[in-house]
């Protein structure tokens, strides 16, 4: 303890909130300051995470019980990955809950103790700034390592994690891979962090296919991290969109209420993104006709168009038309 009474990494969050314009110099001011004056939290608190109650927990799980089930095979991928160096892999639903879990049994009485464990609650406005409630706060990866926590009894953890978002571009949940061992080097940090938004990409991903099970689905180049998926219908219009396309095309709720030519969206964008588009659209064709030996009218009816749709398409890819 210090002349003050706190404990010193308390004594450091007050200093830093003290000093001017705190809250804008760094992502971590800016939680340590909504963690004091939003959410009136003390950076000595020592109680571990508020629990929800059993009945409570199953009904976050019947909430997000269809992300739980997607992100079952990407958490095991993952936690082979990290298990080995002593992480734990949370899952949580937008509220910072952890559904499921993963970790070694010989690390569980540690990750226990800190409440990393399903049906905690670690929303920054319940656990200040950590690696789940600030992600989920800032809607973007991010790493939380020991001190940058906001309540003292968190600085032994290192946790990075990456936000989810549903197949509607809605913030669902983040990935979380957290640590207590002191012995990882920054470099092997870094490695984790990449690895968890990987995994969280490919939950999406996920979850964006089996949405649009019906539908073509397009992967557009936006030079991006995470793919900018599009969902494309028999007419080639676009029928769905994803959070890196949305953000890639400046896609609104109101832009995609109404399906769109997806060579509108794709045009002026990379040529390469926009022949891959054709290339996929002009294969099916020459696929259908070839299943319908050149019959137009057989190859329209087997890919579910008019025939009339088809001959446009025909004559908007080059295509000879049979004889």
């Amino acid at each position: 303890m210090t002349g003050t009474g706190r404990a010193p990494h308390a004594d450091a969050v007050y200093s830093t909130l003290n000093s001017a314009a705190a809250g804008a110099a760094s992502l971590i001011a800016a939680s340590w300051t909504r963690s004091l004056v939003h959410y009136k939290l003390d950076p000595d608190k020592t109680r571990p995470p508020e629990q929800l109650t059993q009945a409570e927990f199953d009904a976050a799980c019947d909430r997000s019980g269809l992300l739980v089930r997607q992100s079952k095979v990407e958490m095991d991928r993952l936690f082979q990955m990290v298990g080995e160096a002593g992480c734990c892999v949370l899952l949580t639903d937008k509220d910072g809950v952890p559904l499921e879990r993963r970790a070694l049994p010989g690390d569980n009485a540690d990750f226990r103790r800190f409440g990393l464990w399903t049906g905690m609650v670690w929303s920054e406005a319940c656990g200040g700034t950590n690696g789940i409630g600030t992600c989920l706060a800032e809607a973007r990866p991010l790493t939380i390592h020991r001190d940058q926590h906001f309540l003292t009894r968190n600085i032994g953890l290192s946790c990075s994690a990456a936000p989810i978002f549903d197949p509607q571009g809605r913030l669902a949940g983040a990935l979380d891979v957290s640590t207590c061992r002191q012995d990882l080097t920054p470099a092997t940090l870094k490695l984790i962090a990449a690895a968890t938004v990987d995994a969280a990409h490919r939950i999406e991903a996920s979850q964006f296919r089996a949405a649009f099970s019906h539908a073509r689905i397009v992967v557009a180049e936006t030079g991006r991290a995470a793919d900018a998926l599009l969902a494309v219908d028999r007419e080639d219009l676009v029928i769905g969109a994803n959070r890196a396309a949305r953000l890639a095309f400046d896609l609104t709720e109101q832009r995609l209420a109404t399906p769109f030519p997806a060579d509108l969206l794709l045009k002026g964008e990379t040529h390469e993104a926009a022949d891959d588009l054709c290339a996929g659209e002009r294969g099916v064709i020459q696929r259908a006709l070839a299943r319908a030996d050149g019959n137009v009218s057989a190859a329209a009816r087997a890919l579910g168009i008019s025939r009339a749709t088809m001959h446009r398409k025909l004559a908007k890819l080059g295509l000879h038309r049979p004889n």
